[in-house]
């Protein structure tokens, strides 16, 4: 067997060494052996010392290989000992710590853990961590590449060279790690990856990386988070109960909200004030961004993210992106942002083939490829796939304070067919379209987000999956809340139609209280439906331009009124007129005008409603919350309804006139007589209307009507909402 010195004098050795394919270097280089030998790969020095810590030369070594590997005897040592490197390269000299005599980071535990899925702070083990190991100053590396026959970290500090610093394997889970001395924040690094065929992969992101470089640079970025976080108030509060309150949520694309002088992208730590007093002032209890994970794609709007645990550096680092979570926060704003476990993109420095193979994603693509966006979907049945995923989840929640995540194309995890022809898709075990293996997953992070975190989940799902808002351990997926995206579709195509034809579509009104308590709803008018030609919200609305701006107040304050949580993407709330673009600002320029101003003072105070009277949020996702008085006006194309509420308070009458004409001595029966006060009407001259209405508040009395015990008559404003609640 050869010794130590023959195994460094080995020619295979020392050909795998410079050739980068070292697949064991802990056993080869650094310290090993009674008495001790040193072995060390310099290939930018001419000369290597070993020197102790006062800097005394041990030793001059031998340089055994023209390309820079060097080894030193030490008979007269009995045992292990510490030291550093002195180099020299012409006048250059220069020290520094091996990292190969150093012992690992990771314990078996960790490999343990991870194998079995459960390792649920995964951050807090793999990618970089700047830290003190054995009294010695640097950066812990770690990866999951079990089909690696070689992993080294590469960046500035080692010239992009894998052969510097090739990782030590750790056989049971799979696990690559390396601790480098003097490497600090803000270093960047990627991992040069030797595949199972012994094939150079392009060199790989941190999929666990805390931060990356800003696009198009792709590398991650040695980072730990130092922001003092000033709301221990807000999350004190713990995990909440938000179905019966109100919840309105304002959602926000980052980089083209609001944009500084010369159309700058603001940073976090710009918006954050910004935003939180706009929002405030709105009345939204939430603000949700599109996906701020980061992602290398800009038009992709953060929904093909690479870096699931670093908040994208277009704005900013992740202190600054906490210090926005901390402004929003302190004005009482919850912060929900879009997360993607759905999908992630091919871009060879990614997740796609990471160790040569298909680690995260499905070799066969009738499992793995998604046609419509030309992406990878995640092996939801490997342990260690779906660990990192939750683990994702939990590190917004917990290290961040991100309030909610709302989970983008779930429809797409649930259905093995979703978007294939008959021969794309292979079924499940049962012969079945579901995913069997997604199914199980999302019932397991939303258990793992309930019970370790304050946050919430909310589904974006387009399908008649049962369920999806009803607890995993009822049989459900577990989000708290799901789109309603039913609703959404048919109120568009109902209110897009010209008035005189809205009699032939009053069920597009109507059809979404047949379920509307078959779930936990969210309202939602989001982004999808402002882009990609479909135009603005005010733009889907017929007629004149009076007629446009009626229709939308009026379409507004149904969805208000609506049972369901509400969501407004930005831009909508005062009418912007052009398409949403990702590569603009909004036009604030509109509020200059008293129609868009207008819109803006509706929304707000639509707000202040919804907060104002329990009937309308306290029931939300309860059928004992709403009550038809007439939702078979079609003629008329007049819904009348009654909003309840649980704790005594009074309830509230909302009546619709979706026709571009008064309506005068308009009956509609009340649960009680006496004075009901107009509380509400989108035809106010404060927002842009005719001021038509009845003064304030209607008397009701005597005759029944509608099924109920009074009635009161009413004038009924041209496209127009009105509110009524009895005077107490």
């Amino acid at each position: 067997m050869l010794d130590q010195t023959d195994r460094a004098h080995d020619d295979r050795i020392l050909e795998a060494i410079v050739r980068g394919r070292l697949t064991d270097p802990f056993a080869v280089l650094g310290m090993h052996g009674k008495p001790p030998t040193i072995t060390v790969f310099a290939p930018d020095a001419g000369e290597v010392e070993v020197i102790d810590d006062k800097g005394k030369t041990l030793a001059k070594m031998d340089r055994i290989h023209p390309e820079g590997v060097f080894h030193a005897a030490f008979p007269r040592k009995k045992g292990p000992f510490a030291y550093r490197l002195r180099c020299r390269a012409g006048d250059h000299v220069w020290e520094r710590e091996d990292p190969y005599r150093l012992g690992p980071i990771l314990g078996e535990m960790d490999e343990y853990l991870l194998a079995e899925g459960r390792h649920e702070e995964l951050w807090t083990r793999l990618g970089s961590r700047p830290m003190t190991h054995e009294g010695i100053a640097g950066t812990a590396f770690a990866v999951w590449a079990p089909n690696a026959r070689r992993v080294s970290v590469v960046g500035h500090f080692n010239a992009w060279d894998g052969r510097r610093h090739p990782m030590r394997r750790r056989l049971g889970g799979g696990l690559w790690e390396i601790f480098v001395p003097d490497v600090t924040e803000g270093d960047i690094y990627k991992y040069e990856i030797v595949g199972v065929h012994g094939e150079v992969l392009p060199l790989k992101a941190d999929p666990l990386a805390r931060r990356m470089e800003p696009a198009p640079g792709t590398a991650s970025i040695v980072t730990q988070q130092r922001h003092d976080w000033r709301d221990d108030e807000w999350m004190a509060k713990g995990r909440r109960d938000l179905r019966g309150e109100p919840v309105s949520i304002y959602e926000v694309h980052l980089g083209s909200w609001r944009r500084g002088d010369g159309d700058r992208v603001l940073s976090y730590a710009e918006v954050g004030p910004m935003l939180a007093d706009y929002v405030d002032e709105m009345g939204f209890t939430h603000v949700e961004f599109l996906p701020l994970s980061e992602h290398p794609y800009t038009p992709s709007w953060g929904y093909q993210p690479i870096g699931l645990f670093a908040p994208t550096s277009r704005f900013g680092g992740p202190d600054d992106f906490a210090e926005m979570v901390d402004h929003l926060h302190g004005r009482g704003i919850g912060v929900i942002m879009d997360w993607v476990p759905a999908h992630f993109p091919s871009d060879s420095h990614g997740l796609a083939r990471f160790d040569g193979t298909a680690l995260y994603e499905h070799e066969d693509p009738r499992l793995g490829f998604h046609k419509d966006w030309n992406t990878l979907i995640y092996n939801y049945g490997r342990s260690e796939v779906s660990n990192f995923l939750r683990a994702s989840a939990l590190y917004w929640m917990s290290e961040l304070h991100v309030d909610a995540l709302r989970v983008d194309a779930v429809a797409s995890m649930l259905y093995l067919d979703y978007s294939r022809n008959e021969g794309e898709w292979i079924p499940n075990r049962y012969g079945g379209r579901e995913n069997l293996d997604a199914i199980d997953f999302l019932r397991d992070v939303n258990s793992q987000v309930a019970s370790r975190t304050h946050g919430i989940t909310i589904a974006e799902e387009s399908t008649a999956f049962p369920g999806v808002s009803r607890p995993a351990d009822q049989g459900g997926l577990g989000f708290d809340f799901k789109w309603n995206m039913g609703w959404m579709h048919d109120t568009l195509s109902y209110i897009a139609e010209d008035p005189i034809n809205r009699r032939w579509h009053h069920d597009k009104m109507t059809f979404g209280l047949h379920y509307a308590f078959s779930e936990n709803f969210v309202l939602p008018i989001s982004h999808d439906e402002v882009v990609h030609g479909k135009g603005s919200l005010l733009g889907k609305m017929p007629g004149d331009q009076w007629q446009r701006m009626a229709n939308l107040r009026a379409y507004l304050s149904w969805m208000w009124t609506h049972p369901g949580k509400k969501l407004l993407f930005m831009g909508c709330e005062f009418g912007q007129e052009r398409e949403w673009s990702h590569d603009r600002s909004l036009d604030w320029h509109l509020l200059d005008h008293p129609n868009h101003a207008g819109v803006q003072r509706l929304v707000r105070d639509l707000n202040a409603l919804y907060r104002a009277y329990p009937a309308l949020h306290r029931l939300d996702c309860a059928p004992e919350g709403f009550r038809w008085i007439d939702g078979g006006n079609a003629d008329n194309n007049v819904f009348s309804f009654l909003r309840l509420s649980d704790d005594g308070a009074p309830p509230v009458a909302v009546i619709c006139n979706f026709a571009p004409v008064p309506r005068s001595d308009f009956r509609v029966g009340l649960p009680s007589g006496g004075e009901w006060r107009e509380v509400f009407n989108s035809d106010a001259t404060d927002y842009g209307g005719t001021g038509t209405g009845n003064g304030g508040s209607v008397e009701a009395a005597g005759e029944g009507w509608h099924g109920q015990p009074v009635s009161a008559s009413l004038t009924l404003p041209p496209l127009a909402t009105i509110v009524l609640t009895p005077q107490t």
